[in-house]
């Protein structure tokens, strides 16, 4: 599958820099107002049993920069993926990510400061039951006062 064309009609007001959370993130460069698309997760279009294929769950910590759409579509950005795939995980999210007409924007949820790291919730959802050493495979590392130590999805 290819990936949508992912051009955005004006810059993207972050630039890519080492993170205090996790490896590189994105960080404001111009205060940004609530609402704001910022840029589409972008990255080649698999089938679950494909990202599988590439990233077998193998009881190491979970990295990859896959994100699913749907039942049927899962966004790998690690191939033909933008500068989205480096917002990172935090329990306090300054962004939402929105699945629209099978696309996903990376979108403001509150105004954003000049310098200020955007981050949204993973939200991780793995259906296993969340056991001690599955928590551990999906550390967080946001800092937060809310932080749950993992960017699993909370279970319902």
């Amino acid at each position: 599958m290819a990936a949508p064309h992912t051009d955005l009609p004006f810059e993207i007001p972050f630039e890519i820099r080492p993170s205090p959370i996790q490896g590189l993130g994105a960080f404001a460069t111009q205060a940004i107002p609530a609402g704001t698309r910022l840029i589409e997760y972008a990255g080649e279009r698999i089938t679950p049993a494909e990202a599988e294929a590439r990233y077998p769950d193998d009881g190491a910590r979970h990295h990859t920069y896959l994100f699913a759409i749907d039942d049927a579509v899962v966004v790998d950005a690690a191939v033909d993926g933008n500068a989205a795939r480096f917002l990172n995980h935090s329990c306090a999210p300054n962004c939402d990510a929105v699945v629209e007409d099978g696309r996903i924007w990376l979108e403001t949820v509150h105004d954003i400061e000049p310098g200020e790291e955007l981050v949204y919730d993973y939200a991780y959802v793995l259906a296993e039951r969340h056991t001690p050493a599955a928590k551990r495979r999906y550390p967080c590392r946001c800092g937060a006062v809310t932080c749950r130590g993992t960017i699993l999805a909370r279970k319902r």
